[in-house]
């Protein structure tokens, strides 16, 4: 039966990835970047949960150059496997800083992660706030009993809701799709390495195709 199971959950993944790391075929500009990043989970009572991350993205010029961001969200918990949240996080960079307010929900079942997120975006460069929403799909395969290895494979849209500049996008604006291991250091301490590809889309140009190594340590307190 454990066998079977695993097959099952195997093939039931092997599918999800067929989906998740199929890009759309449209002329692109591409570019490779690197991400960091740190995070810490810590459980503030029984039913609510505070992660706190940080990160550097390395980056090109012609891309605003490196980038760091800090986040702090709040999950609580409103049924089994369901979660409503939201946080603050701050993005900077060279050309612009950001301020960015966002509320979500997450849904669990079995192997599959499903989170809803609304965000409100506040550029240094626009005058009003960008609204947009993300939907996420992940699925999480442990590999091994002891579940010291995970593989991980996620797909990500991203909804423009309105023009904060007039060069945004309305719509579906942007898809990211993972794919990758996660490794438990110790029963606090995990590892995790994603390869991402992103690609944003253009109306009057060529897409903007990013190819991302992302390595992040997790820690749960």
């Amino acid at each position: 039966m454990i066998a079977l199971a695993a097959a099952r959950r195997s093939l039931l993944l092997l599918a999800f990835l067929s989906l998740t790391i199929s890009p759309v075929a449209r002329a692109t500009e591409e570019e490779s970047q690197l991400w960091l990043g740190a995070s810490a989970t810590m459980k503030a009572s029984p039913r609510d949960m505070v992660i706190i991350d940080v990160g550097h993205r390395f980056r090109r010029d012609e891309s605003n150059g490196d980038q760091q961001l800090a986040r702090i969200a709040l999950d609580h918990s409103v049924a089994k496997n369901v979660q409503i949240g939201g946080g603050i996080a701050y993005f900077h960079s060279e050309p612009e800083q950001e301020l960015r307010l966002f509320q979500q929900l997450t849904a669990t079942h079995g192997i599959l992660q499903n989170r809803i997120r609304l965000e409100q975006r506040f550029f240094d460069t626009a005058d009003e706030a960008s609204w947009r929403l993300r939907h996420r799909i992940q699925a999480t395969v442990p590999l091994d009993s002891a579940r010291r290895w995970t593989l991980i494979a996620a797909n990500e849209l991203f909804f423009h809701l309105n023009r904060a500049k007039p060069s945004d996008k309305t719509g579906v604006a942007v898809m990211r799709q993972q794919a990758g291991l996660r490794h438990a250091l110790g029963k606090a301490l995990d590892v995790q390495l994603l390869y991402m590809r992103q690609q944003g889309l253009r109306d009057d140009r060529p897409d903007a195709v990013v190819h991302v190594p992302w390595l992040t340590l997790n820690w749960k307190i």
